[in-house]
């Protein structure tokens, strides 16, 4: 199945800090049960298949996948790197997770170091370690990732897609944008429109 281009990138983002094939101990854990038992369920709904089994099982694909990573970062040994090591690291998950939850805020090194409750020496050491790049260069990242998904996803005017992503004029959003995309994000959005469009005819 190929995933709509505004999906696309934040897949890819997920997906570069994770290896081939993922291993987890299933019993022992908490949701190992839990976990068995569905798996079951799912074989058995794609057997005999039943009115609304697509739904099912999209919506349980998804619950199994963020359960068995959750196990996969609890499981970690040291000296993995990648996206999701950071996420598991003290220092870096802090500042990922203000980042997170608050894209559209004017981040500084300085701040992000506070609120991992590090020196900004040793934020950027461990974050470009463990995630390659450093703190500022990721945001920039993610704001570019989100406004992918809201030019995808919606029809709000550039201004305020570039305000909801950090961006205080839209010159900077479109400049970033095509400086990450290669194009500018109205015709992006069009390409990205078009082309979804076209796809549902198939």
């Amino acid at each position: 199945m190929r995933l709509p281009a505004c999906d696309a990138r934040l897949a890819r983002l997920l997906l570069a800090g994770l290896p081939p094939m993922l291993r987890v101990h299933v019993r022992g854990s908490s949701a190992g049960a839990w976990l068995e038992a569905s798996v079951r369920y799912a074989l058995a709904e794609a057997r005999s298949p039943r009115p609304g089994g697509a739904g099912v099982l999209s919506k349980l694909a998804e619950v199994l996948f963020i359960e068995v990573l959750r196990l996969y970062i609890h499981e970690q040994s040291a000296g993995r790197t990648g996206w999701l090591a950071g996420l598991g690291d003290r220092v870096v998950g802090g500042a990922l997770n203000a980042m997170h939850r608050q894209p559209a805020h004017a981040w500084t090194l300085e701040e992000l170091a506070r609120e991992a409750g590090a020196s900004r020496s040793l934020l950027a050491e461990r974050f470009q370690h463990l995630v390659g790049s450093s703190p500022m260069q990721y945001l920039m990242q993610w704001r570019m990732t989100l406004a992918g998904n809201l030019l995808c996803r919606s029809k709000a005017p550039l201004m305020r897609i570039a305000e909801d992503v950090g961006y205080q004029t839209d010159t900077a959003f479109i400049r970033a944008f095509r400086r990450e995309y290669g194009v500018p994000p109205a015709t992006w959005r069009r390409n990205r429109t078009a082309h979804l469009e076209a796809a549902a005819e198939v």
